[in-house]
């Protein structure tokens, strides 16, 4: 077995026995997307008008990637966390591999929210929700969702080393709750002004959800979007290829300098 995959295996453990030392954390993230589809369904659904579709049902995918972008917020707090507490600090004197350690905290992000995806979906289903599109593209469709997540939690793990602070970490991962605003996460982009279309179209979380909906067999793909959205699953790879290659080696290179 690699240095990397020994070091990452005790990484990914490290922090899922984390999670299950804080269980309430953990449960009030899973419990948030399910009162928001709630709330918002129940609520919002009365006021919106989604042709052809009941709103619940285009909704849920777009909370499912709003979930998946929420992981910039998580991983954001729980590098800074690590930082400030100089846990770091400590692991850059041990003979660890310097990839395991973001790494590890990236995939272990990775198997909680795929078991906290299970929850959403079975409420989805309950308020009304179908899966329309048959079991290979709903498979590909949580596959997508996951690689997703995987990308915006290594935004999150970057910019949590580069903070420093849990106080200041906070406080801008609180700021990404606007990034599914600007989307078509919750409500079409179609009436939007020119310019605000185009930067929701632009969004990677329109990428993402468009991809859901489409793989769901939810609603259509809209044919004179921007390309991520007019190309949703190409799009949400694209976007997802570009973060990782971007965002991961920065993370571990900004690991990797023992800084006081």
């Amino acid at each position: 077995m690699s240095t990397l995959t020994y070091d990452g295996t005790a990484m990914v453990g490290r922090q899922l026995r984390r999670v299950r030392n804080n269980p309430g954390l953990a449960i009030l993230t899973q419990i948030m997307p399910i009162n928001m589809l709630l709330f918002f369904g129940y609520v919002f659904g009365s006021a919106l008008a989604v042709p052809g579709r009941e709103y619940r049902a285009f909704l849920v995918p777009g909370l499912l990637a709003a979930t998946a972008a929420g992981g910039i917020m998580t991983g954001m707090f729980q590098a800074a966390q690590d930082t400030h507490r100089g846990v770091m600090d400590r692991f850059r004197t041990m003979p660890v591999s310097r990839a395991a350690v973001p790494l590890g905290q990236a995939v272990a992000d990775l198997v909680v929210t795929a078991a906290g995806t299970v929850p959403l979906l079975l409420v989805g289903l309950a308020v009304g929700w179908r899966i329309e599109g048959g079991a290979a593209r709903a498979a590909g469709a949580v596959g997508l969702l996951l690689l997703f997540r995987f990308a915006c939690t290594w935004i999150g793990i970057l910019l949590g080393l580069l903070t420093r602070s849990e106080e200041a970490a906070g406080q801008l991962g609180a700021s990404t709750f606007v990034l599914p605003l600007l989307s078509n996460a919750y409500i079409p982009t179609g009436n939007l002004t020119p310019w605000l279309r185009t930067l929701a179209e632009w969004n990677p979380i329109s990428a993402m959800t468009t991809a859901l909906r489409d793989l769901f067999g939810n609603t259509p793909v809209p044919q004179h979007a921007a390309w991520p959205t007019a190309h949703p699953v190409a799009g949400t790879l694209a976007w997802c290829a570009v973060l990782l290659t971007v965002c991961a080696p920065l993370a571990v290179r900004r690991y990797a300098r023992a800084e006081g």
